[in-house]
């Protein structure tokens, strides 16, 4: 079983997979399987006889099955560059994309998802083929690249966002995501948690699972965009996570968390129109044998669920027996500890068909069952009694099944999707401790201590609780350590001094990843977030946390710091500085972002008389909006930077570059030839200047490559300095 599910998630199927967000990502826009017929006749019947789709629609369900995925766009909240980004995307590109005709054909513009909040959430039909025709639309793509790699914007089916919203995070919240990799609902939920941008440290946190090991990394990518102090990424079984301990009014307590994400393994038919390859290999028995795995982890979510918590349980998946069923299962197993929350007017706008109350069992045969009566005793030990609906319709009636959401593809144009809201009420049933039962971490142990197979549907005689988690397995690569600095480390004073960091600044909540020698990199965590690595280091295994606010750089010790500001922490960390800092206009990002190591002297007058006021040195780079300058952007910037003996630099990436450069109404594009394309002029003297950071912007974006599994091993990773819009 535990193949099966790596085996479904490294081919896309899983539920709301996505592919890496690197540049590749966005090339395949409409990419299809040509030479895959997009049929499946037990696919056809099966959907038929369980009458999921309403009664006249099943063709032209099967119409959008055939039909390619519309591409869709995130643009991510909590960034107080969310408003700038989405007026640049209407304002520029999708005006001129509007009015684009190729090959005599009128481009679509893209639209927005009706029921995602603020208009932050767009699709469009544009394949890779159109993409490539036309040099407007280029530059369109270019634009979605790299504000992608810089965390501005994400690639996500539409589907895929619901989870989340439906969530109700707030940014107190401590929230499991189960099944996280690769990471875009994950992103989503640490948005929220940021949804107050003035404050570095939200109380809430969010722990990202994932059972495969490789995954994880492509999970660490994902929320390294986001440069949050508080998510953390850990490695574990879902149906066997690890309950956590944490220090709560000075003793030890359980952790249960206020929100969990279960957006579990499944058969993926729901993503027929993006994962091609289904067609041909879709059966029943990819249900049957994952139904028993899907409880599992659901089961392990409710008893980590804190009392008057929401967690949210999703497949992409149309099949009752992953849906309805797991969830009929769920509740009845918990005797009134869980209900399902009526979500219907969480997201106005979007459409979907409530739960069915009626469903049959189909082996890959054909042959249909309708109760567990029927099925022959050969069958038990691949179909069970909970892939079937309760028998008792009083039972099932108080269920409230109908409140379950499945969207279906020809109603709005999306991947098929399964979604169900659930509230606990009280303790799970076998979480109450019973005097009979020898409790061992909330989990009896009375009834299974020598039984080494187990059916989900097997409970202890004495206190009905269900058999004990697996022992934790730890796979992949040993990670380095997590080691917190002590409030009188000798590394704080120079640091204190140099940034005159404000007396509350968290010192406890500043680590490093290494014990011995020099350290290269420090990161901060969030207090709570602390908390739970330190009581938890020996239960869990953990793959990243904490962003990186200060790197070494050993020149610097000569001006007093051996310590330089990173970047990916700049918006953690400026709260707490009260030095270092150097207010700079709109024209003077322009002169920082476009010219290598310019003279203090190009600066404005304000900037540069502040500047040379600075001894050599990390700096701050601050641009404050003015409200009466509506052309101008109208969030604030931070950029890290440094001060050298006649000029200044800014470091900061080079998507992240090429960001900021929109924002204050530069041109970028490269076209194919790699030649200047901002309406810029250039002296032989720049155009070296350039050609040189070119060169070194290539060796860094080699080694970027590399970055996401050397990042989560405590490895440095490359700062760059952005050569500009240069081509």
């Amino acid at each position: 079983m535990k193949q099966f599910q790596c085996d479904l998630k490294v081919n896309g199927t899983r539920a709301g997979s996505n592919s890496d967000s690197r540049g590749l990502f966005w090339q395949g826009w409409g990419a299809g399987y040509s030479e895959i017929i997009k049929e499946n006749k037990l696919f056809e019947h099966y959907y038929t006889e369980l009458k999921i789709v309403p009664e006249g629609e099943f063709e032209e369900f099967m119409e959008a099955m055939r039909e390619p995925l519309p591409a869709t766009i995130r643009i991510t909240g909590y960034k107080s560059h969310a408003k700038e980004i989405l007026h640049t995307l209407k304002e520029k590109y999708f005006k001129e994309v509007q009015d684009l005709e190729v090959d005599g054909q009128k481009i679509e513009a893209p639209q927005p998802l009706s029921w995602y909040p603020d208009e932050l959430a767009w699709h469009t039909n544009l394949s890779r083929k159109i993409l490539r025709k036309s040099p407007l639309l280029e530059k369109f793509h270019q634009f979605l690249v790299s504000e992608t790699e810089s965390g501005n914007i994400s690639r996500q089916e539409a589907v895929s966002m619901i989870p989340p919203l439906l969530m109700k995070i707030e940014p107190q919240h401590k929230i499991l995501d189960m099944c996280a990799a690769p990471g875009s609902k994950t992103a989503q939920l640490i948005e929220m948690l940021h949804s107050d941008m003035d404050i570095p440290f939200p109380e809430g946190f969010v722990i990202a699972n994932d059972v495969d090991n490789k995954r994880c990394y492509l999970l660490v990518h994902q929320a390294k965009r986001l440069n949050s102090p508080c998510i953390m990424v850990v490695n574990h079984d879902a149906s066997s996570i690890p309950r956590l301990h944490f220090d709560q009014d000075g003793k030890k307590d359980i952790l249960f968390y206020d929100r969990i994400l279960c957006d579990v393994p499944c058969s993926g038919d729901g993503t027929m129109r993006k994962n091609i390859d289904v067609w041909k290999k879709w059966t029943t028995s990819n249900s049957i044998h994952l139904h028993g795995l899907q409880i599992r982890i659901a089961v392990r979510g409710v008893e980590q669920l804190a009392v008057g918590g929401r967690m949210v349980y999703s497949t992409c998946s149309l099949n009752p027996i992953e849906d309805e069923a797991v969830i009929a299962a769920l509740l009845e197993k918990s005797e009134g500890a869980l209900e399902l929350a009526d979500a219907s007017a969480d997201l106005p706008g979007l459409k979907y068909m409530p739960g069915i109350t009626s469903w049959k069992v189909m082996t890959k045969e054909g042959q249909w069952f309708s109760d567990w009566s029927e099925v022959p005793t050969s069958r038990h030990t691949q179909i069970r009694p909970t892939m079937f609906p309760p028998t008792d319709p009083e039972k099932l009636a108080n269920m409230k099944l109908e409140r379950c959401m499945r969207i279906l593809p020809h109603h709005q144009n999306t991947g098929g999707f399964f979604v169900a809201v659930l509230v606990k009420k009280a303790p799970m049933p076998w979480n109450r401790r019973h005097p009979k039962c020898p409790l061992m971490d909330g989990v009896c142990y009375c009834s299974f201590s020598s039984v080494t197979e187990l059916h989900i549907d097997m409970k202890c005689s004495v206190c009905s609780s269900p058999p004990p988690p697996k022992k934790m397995k730890l796979f992949g690569f040993k990670e380095d350590p997590f080691v917190f600095l002590t409030e009188d480390d000798p590394i704080f004073p120079p640091i204190q001094a140099f940034y005159d960091l404000s007396p509350d600044f968290p010192k406890l909540n500043v680590l490093t990843r290494t014990r011995e020698g020099k350290k290269r990199n420090l990161y901060m965590v969030s207090k709570e977030l602390r908390n739970v690595l330190l009581n938890n280091s020996e239960r869990m295994k953990v793959i990243n946390t904490g962003v990186k606010v200060w790197s070494r750089n050993n020149d610097g010790e000569q001006f007093g710091c051996a310590f330089r500001l990173a970047q990916e922490g700049i918006y953690t960390l400026c709260p707490y500085i009260r030095a270092r800092i150097i207010n700079i206009s709109v024209e003077d990002v322009k002169v920082l972002l476009t010219q290598e190591n310019p003279f203090l002297s190009k600066l404005g007058d304000d900037a540069h008389t502040q500047a040379k006021k600075l001894e050599m040195g990390s700096i701050v780079l601050r641009y404050l909006p003015d409200p009466q300058d509506l052309d101008a952007p109208q969030c604030p910037i931070d950029l890290c930077g440094w001060r050298g003996k006649t000029s200044i630099r800014a470091f900061v990436s080079r998507n992240e570059c090429l960001h900021y450069l929109r924002m204050v109404g530069v041109e970028v594009f490269r076209d194919k030839q790699g030649k200047r394309n901002d309406g810029s002029t250039e002296t032989q003297e720049e155009s070296t200047e350039d050609a040189e950071g070119l060169s070194q912007e290539a060796d860094l974006l080699e080694q970027e490559g590399e970055e996401t599994e050397q990042n989560a091993n405590g490895t440095e990773p490359v700062s760059s300095t952005c050569d500009g819009p240069t081509s």
